[in-house]
């Protein structure tokens, strides 16, 4: 209890409530709806084949069918309507290949959307290091992506098929005492098969959110920022100067006057007046009437 106690506390859960963990969770929840509606399956059909002679007719044929859907192995027992030991007929088709390949693909789906919520809560610093991490991911999610369309569309196919051949109406066919006319064959019951829609439902749902994860774990990876550097257009140098005389050390400085300080003007040299006063060649004027006064 101490270990996981000590890795609940290190463990970082706020990835948890971002794109990126969110949809993870996400998969792994639908991934285990996918492999567990299709995987656990069993159905069962019945019919009737009443014969003329009543004491040879069989009103409850019973036939029972589960995954993998290997339908050529399954069989029941109908009776002839001529006296004698029933006969053994089989039903048609081999959907395994379809419905095991989709299982597989949720399995796998399954423990990678675990491991990878667990790099993403515990070691996201090391998943980010070098974007090595994202960039596997992204080639992971890719390929899942891919195997849960393909897997999905299979299916789909297969369970087509499948509904086919286990349809009591077309069974009875199979039946030799049901082509005498005498003879009266009928469907009582057909096998429900909502769970195995619902399989391929969730399967597509998976499609859109392994496709819709490429986008979140792209932006991990570093790419983006590559990509758009490539776009940048480069800046042009301007060549260095060969001399001090060029363009950028020939300038003259703005600052720099013809004289070096303050260079104040003066409308007039001062010097002494007539009247023994000294006159400042400030360019302020001077009272007219100064003069005068004097």
């Amino acid at each position: 209890m101490d270990v996981v106690n000590q890795l609940v506390a290190q463990g970082q859960f706020t990835i948890v409530k971002q794109p990126l963990g969110f949809i993870k969770v996400l998969q792994w929840i639908f991934a285990i709806f996918a492999f567990s509606t299709c995987g656990s399956y069993s159905g069962m059909f019945k019919m009737s084949v009443e014969c003329k002679n009543r004491s040879e007719s069989d009103l409850s044929i019973e036939v029972e069918f589960e995954y993998p859907f290997r339908l050529h192995q399954v069989y029941f027992d109908a009776p002839t309507c001529k006296g004698g030991n029933p006969e053994r007929m089989f039903l048609t088709g081999n959907y395994s290949s379809s419905a095991e390949f989709f299982v597989t693909i949720g399995v796998f789906s399954f423990l990678y959307s675990m491991a990878a919520l667990s790099v993403y809560c515990f070691i996201l610093e090391k998943y980010r290091e070098n974007n090595k991490g994202p960039q596997i991911d992204f080639g992971v999610t890719a390929v899942f992506a891919f195997m849960w369309l393909v897997s999905s569309c299979a299916w789909a196919k297969g369970l087509s098929d499948v509904k086919t051949a286990t349809d009591p109406e077309r069974v009875v066919t199979y039946i030799s005492a049901c082509n005498e006319q005498e003879n009266r064959c009928r469907e009582i019951y057909e096998p429900k098969v909502s769970g195995l829609n619902t399989s391929v439902a969730f399967g597509f749902i998976n499609v859109i959110l392994w496709i819709g994860n490429l986008w979140f774990v792209f932006k991990e990876t570093g790419w983006m920022a590559a990509f758009a550097g490539t776009y940048v257009p480069s800046q042009e140098k301007q060549p260095a100067p060969d001399s001090f005389g060029q363009a950028g050390y020939g300038q003259q400085d703005p600052y720099a006057g013809s004289q070096g300080g303050y260079q104040p003007e003066y409308g007039q040299q001062g010097g002494y007046s007539e009247d023994g006063g000294y006159s400042q060649g400030y360019e302020q004027q001077q009272p007219t009437s100064y003069s005068n006064q004097m």
